[in-house]
């Protein structure tokens, strides 16, 4: 899970990157970082609530959307 305040150096580091100063090497690296763990958070929490979904079919019976699909 992301904190809040790697969000807050997300951001900072893509407004940061907007200027003409620009990023150093290791701002690059450490929002490069940052970034991977952003989307792995959000890819888990789709995930997690996929996984939590059941579909009541038209026949009566119940899909469940859970790690099989």
């Amino acid at each position: 899970m992301i904190s809040q305040k790697e969000i807050e150096r997300i951001n900072h580091l893509y407004r940061k990157a907007q200027t003409p100063e620009g990023l150093s090497v290791e701002e690059k690296e450490e929002q490069q970082l940052l970034r991977r763990k952003y989307i792995d958070s959000v890819k888990q929490n789709l995930r997690s609530r996929l996984d939590s979904i059941d579909i009541l079919e038209s026949d009566g019976s119940i899909t469940h959307l859970g790690e099989g699909h």
